[in-house]
């Protein structure tokens, strides 16, 4: 007797709004320990990540606070899927950093997906989002560590998170 199994799944917008929360509770311990981001600025977040993430257009998310053009803490989510996915618990961020003077910023980048949609599509999406971003440059992240590694994901899909700190 022989028997297959198939298993497919679909990365619903449920899924990417559960991933996408992981990525809020961090913001708001953020919050907690340096007053930023704003609380009600969190939900927004979260929405944004989640639609990104349903329609696979996210390369990579950052919060956090800089001086100047440079990264002195930031989280960076990037997308992730397929392969031995993880779904751990939020937390394990640096305790007691310095950030006061430093201002809040967050960044992101769309990936390939989002760049081949007609400027009409992108327009139509962009529509869509509770945050309306405005082109600048990337902040820089040289001298410095990266650690705190962790991965939130459900059905196939979810973001890894690392967390640099400037020296």
């Amino acid at each position: 007797m022989t028997t297959s199994l198939t298993r497919s799944s679909t990365f619903t917008y449920t899924d990417a709004k559960y991933v996408a929360s992981k990525l809020g509770a961090d913001l708001l311990n953020l919050h907690a320990r340096y007053g930023h981001p704003l609380r009600a600025d969190v939900d927004d977040y979260v929405e944004e990540t989640a639609q990104y993430l349903r329609h696979g257009y996210l390369d990579t998310v950052d919060f956090g606070f800089k001086d100047g053009d440079r990264w002195v803490l930031r989280l960076r989510y990037t997308a992730v899927a397929g392969g031995q996915l993880r779904d751990e618990t939020p937390g394990g961020l640096p305790s007691a950093y310095d950030v006061a003077g430093h201002s809040f910023h967050s960044y992101l980048v769309r990936n390939d997906a989002y760049w081949n949609l007609s400027d009409a599509q992108r327009a139509e999406f962009n529509a869509t989002l509770p945050i309306q971003r405005t082109a600048g440059a990337e902040p820089t992240a040289f001298a410095g560590s990266t650690g705190g590694s962790s991965q939130y994901s459900r059905n196939g899909a979810g973001l890894g998170r690392n967390v640099y700190t400037a020296f």
